[in-house]
């Protein structure tokens, strides 16, 4: 091989080197941070990229997936001053490259001790009842401000879950006697609830029946007054029936209404269960005889008035 050819083979290889130095193929879950000259200039996304070879250079290959950081465990003091260990992580994604390289050195320690710190600061405003209901709610205010001191640093933290309230045997057995009373107490309530009610219920249930007797008495008294008012009406109705009569016929009609009184009182005395012995008065053929005299009279004034 001549060294004309020589020199072209090198110049080949030369040329396909600083091409391949020259590409960049970014992962999708990746971006490069470019310098030239020691200097930051851009950022590579996903995809293809063409750089200036032996001019710049990638400095960094930062992973923008989201991450977790081991999980982690403090004392807290809560509002009631109990001592509890709280088991606590962090999920959290880079969203700007250059600051997550160029703001802090350790990102992963940046973030735990800044959690560590808003953590106890949370739980410190909460007693532990509160803390151990309330945990979602510690979660978002931690999320929230974390997210804010995280900002510097070219990250985003999606969310912060609080895994775990561990607490010692003593305050396990406080809790527990707590519980118990409450639970006690709560029973008790609902005895007494359960007692006024029926208290309340019975009494309901006689006011009705007074209610309802008090209705039946009104209504049978309006049934008697009916019934009084009624018989008053029809006594004054035969009443004015007899004065009729007396002034169309004088005495006689007197006499028929007073015999046929007579055999009227005759009849209940006799048909009364409480007598045992009735005597009829001697002129009582007086009276039916003057009965059919009257009758007979009637007849005949009848029958003239034909």
């Amino acid at each position: 091989m001549s060294v004309g050819n020589f020199v072209l083979v090198i110049l080949v290889v030369l040329i396909i080197y600083v091409i391949y130095l020259g590409i960049k193929i970014v992962p999708q879950s990746k971006v490069f941070v470019i310098e030239r000259f020691g200097k930051f200039t851009r950022i590579l996304d996903s995809g293809l990229s063409i750089i200036v070879p032996f001019v710049d250079n990638v400095a960094h290959r930062v992973d923008i997936l989201e991450r977790q950081l081991p999980a982690f465990t403090i004392s807290v003091i809560t509002e009631d001053n109990v001592e509890v260990g709280l088991s606590s992580t962090v999920f959290f994604r880079v969203i700007d490259a250059a600051k997550s390289v160029y703001r802090i050195k350790n990102i992963d320690s940046a973030i735990q001790n800044t959690a560590i710190s808003i953590i106890r600061s949370a739980a410190g405003k909460l007693d532990l009842d509160a803390l151990q209901s309330s945990r979602e709610a510690m979660n978002q205010e931690i999320a929230s401000r974390l997210t804010k001191a995280a900002e510097v640093w070219g990250v985003e933290v999606t969310r912060t879950e609080i895994l775990d309230v561990l607490v010692d045997e003593a305050t396990k057995t406080s809790q527990r006697l707590q519980l118990n009373a409450d639970r006690e107490r709560r029973a008790a309530i609902a005895t007494a609830e359960g007692e006024r009610r029926s208290i309340e219920l019975k009494a309901d249930a006689e006011l009705y029946e007074a209610e309802k007797q008090a209705e039946a008495v009104r209504v049978t008294a309006d049934a008697e007054a009916y019934a009084v008012k009624i018989k008053a009406e029809a006594d004054a109705e035969q009443t004015r029936l007899v004065a009729e009569a007396i002034n169309n016929d004088g005495q006689p009609a007197i006499n028929f209404e007073i015999m046929k009184r007579q055999v009227e009182g005759i009849s209940d005395l006799a048909g009364s269960n409480q007598s045992k012995t009735v005597v009829i008065p001697t002129d009582i053929t007086k009276t039916l005889g003057s009965i059919e005299t009257l009758l007979e009279s009637f007849s005949k004034k009848d029958s003239n008035n034909d």
